[in-house]
């Protein structure tokens, strides 16, 4: 499987969440604790927002992210209030970059942890649903970016949370008529670059790990001496595949069959379902 972080909050360099703590994502891609493969080494993905573009930027190369000297680069120089990173482990698609997350369309990020079971015999049903206007977008040959341009298809622009769950409809309706039991395993998150929406649902109930971090203020009042803590606004929040570190006090488990979603103000989470489309 694969592991991701998304960061919304104070604009920071990249290297301060991907490099510095303990157990970062860049540790995960060697020595990942609660991922299927310890390793995550087919490729690294990051995408980031600036006030200077009305679209995200995106970095993608197909090497393990533990040595990539462009993404060392990067992460010194570049500074985001909101970005994506994801690190890959193949289920079975190429190694190739137009399968590295995360994916792109508009204003839009997306990026997955999971599989859709079965996938090689839905994936012309699946890809025949997506609007034709989109279809060619779809550069690579992942289950990932087939689900991302449903979920566009099926109205990720006026309701995310909607069009996640009308996607994850589709996909365990074709997969049950194809005789697959558990269709779809999924963490995902997508973001228009003010919200951030993280989901964890499996056809099976047990999903992959997927945490998020306590409020900024209730940490600043456990960890008085933390210097990151005082630089950083009340807004700050991470999602992540697993945890950057053992802070007490500072990572919570987003519960099975469910989403939440960050963004100014008071954060949220709901229960998810599926939805027919």
């Amino acid at each position: 499987m694969c592991r991701w972080l998304a960061y919304s909050g104070s604009p920071l360099l990249l290297d301060t969440i991907l490099y510095k703590p303990a157990h970062s994502l860049i540790d995960q891609s060697l020595h990942s604790r609660l991922g299927v493969e310890t390793t995550n080494g087919d490729g690294f993905g990051i995408g980031w927002y600036t006030d200077h573009a009305d679209t995200p930027a995106v970095l993608r190369d197909v090497g393990p992210a533990w040595n990539n000297r462009n993404l060392r680069e990067i992460a010194d120089h570049v500074e985001s209030p909101l970005f994506f990173a994801h690190i890959r482990a193949s289920t079975g698609t190429a190694v190739q970059q137009t399968n590295c997350h995360p994916f792109r369309h508009g204003r839009w990020l997306w990026m997955h942890n999971g599989s859709i079971a079965g996938f090689h015999l839905m994936r012309r049903e699946l890809c025949l649903l997506v609007d034709p206007a989109l279809f060619f977008d779809i550069e690579g040959t992942t289950d990932s970016e087939v689900m991302f341009y449903l979920a566009v298809t099926l109205g990720l622009d006026q309701d995310p949370p909607g069009a996640v769950a009308r996607m994850a409809g589709v996909v365990e309706r074709i997969g049950r008529e194809q005789g697959v039991e558990f269709p779809l395993q999924m963490t995902v998150a997508v973001s228009d670059g003010e919200s951030v929406w993280a989901f964890r649902y499996s056809s099976q109930g047990k999903s992959r790990s997927l945490f998020y971090s306590s409020r900024v203020d209730s940490l600043r009042k456990l960890h008085p001496d933390m210097a990151f803590l005082q630089e950083v606004s009340d807004e700050t929040r991470l999602v992540v595949s697993e945890p950057l570190g053992d802070l007490p006090g500072a990572w919570n488990e987003v519960p099975e069959s469910s989403y939440g979603v960050v963004r100014p103000g008071a954060d949220a989470l709901f229960p998810f379902t599926p939805q027919a489309a």
